[in-house]
Formats: C-alpha cells, sequence, structure tokens
C-alpha cells in the first residue's frame, strides 16, 4: 500500500473524529440550553434552535462534508474535493459563529456563557464548556481544511479537473441528456414561431 493510502486514512480517521466532536460538541450545546431555559425561561428560542442544530447538522454533516471527502480519496475526484472544501467551510464557519454565541441564536458560546454568568454559575460553567468545545472544533476544522488542501494539492489536482469530471459526469447521466435535449429542441422551436 502507497503512501497516500496511509495519508488518506489518516486525514478519514481525523476528519471522522471531528465528526463525532461536533456532534457531542451540539449534543453539549443542546444541554446546555436546556439547562439555561429551565434557568431563565425567556430562552425558549435559544433552546428551541439548539434542538434543531442538532437534527439539523448532525446528519448534514455526514452527508453534505463528510461522505464527499471520503469519495474524493477513494476515487481521486476533484469535483468531490472542492465540495468537500467549500462545505466544510463554511461548517467551519459555522462552528466559529457557536464558539462566539450570539445569544437567542441557540448557541452556548462565548458571549451566551457571560450573560448566564449573572445568572446561575453552573449553567454558565456548563456553557463555558460547551464554549470552549466549540473553539476546539472550529480550529480542529481550520487545520483540518489546510491539511487536506495540502494532501488535495500533491495530487495534481486542480479546478479545472473538477469542472471537467462535473461536465462528464452531468453530461453522462441520460435524464440529463434529456433534459437538455427537450429544452434546445423547445428553443429551437420557439426561435423560429413567428410571433
Amino acid at each position: 500500500m502507497g503512501r497516500s493510502f496511509y495519508c488518506y486514512l489518516e486525514g478519514a480517521i481525523i476528519l471522522f473524529l471531528h465528526l463525532l466532536g461536533s456532534t457531542l460538541a451540539l449534543l453539549l450545546n443542546f444541554l446546555a440550553c436546556l439547562a439555561s431555559f429551565c434557568v431563565e425561561t425567556s430562552k425558549g428560542a435559544g433552546f428551541g434552535l439548539s434542538i434543531l442544530w442538532v437534527i439539523l447538522f448532525t446528519p448534514c454533516s455526514f452527508v453534505c462534508w463528510y461522505r464527499p471527502m471520503y469519495k474524493a480519496f477513494r476515487s481521486d475526484s476533484s469535483f468531490n474535493f472542492f465540495v468537500f472544501f467549500f462545505i466544510f467551510f463554511a461548517q467551519d464557519v459555522l462552528f466559529v459563529l457557536q464558539a462566539i454565541g450570539i445569544p437567542g441564536w441557540g448557541f452556548s458560546g462565548w458571549i451566551s456563557a457571560l450573560v448566564v454568568l449573572k445568572v446561575n454559575i453552573a449553567v454558565a460553567v456548563l456553557m463555558l464548556l460547551v464554549a470552549l468545545f466549540f473553539t476546539g472544533i472550529a480550529v480542529l476544522g481550520i487545520v483540518m481544511l489546510q491539511r487536506i488542501h495540502s494532501l488535495y494539492r500533491r495530487t495534481g489536482a486542480s479546478f479545472q479537473k473538477a469542472q471537467q469530471e462535473f461536465a462528464a459526469g452531468v453530461f453522462s447521466n441520460p435524464a440529463v441528456r434529456t433534459a437538455a435535449a427537450n429544452a434546445a429542441a423547445g428553443a429551437a422551436e420557439n426561435a423560429f414561431r413567428a410571433p
């Protein structure tokens, strides 16, 4: 087995741990928002949003960035690398926002924890733990983006290769070819039709 396989395996394991860590952070965020809601009942919107974040981010993380990364390494696909980079970067930006913890957004970050510190110290400590977890996940995400990007560049992949893969994939799909042919036929028919 070549060196690229072991680099892939290392990257896949670390990203899987990142996926598990982000899921744990979201579950802890849910518990912290629940505790905050129990102490201060006006925090219901934040608690409701924390439920949404757990339900939304956990499966979407797996489907939208972990699977494309896995497929990118498995098949050396530039297109899947680009999908991974785009979505993982967007999620990492969200983790930075979660670490900041804007009150009312359902994130138990630094600002939310400091606001709750005035109300209940135990809940604030839990929220500070979650903020620390979100910060660690965000930093790990940035480091992983850099590492995966360096692995990607070493494979000789490029944006042009990703475009070619996308075009080949789209035009090899029979449904897309049929839709394109129908659209072209309709456009040609409308062009020759008198107004």
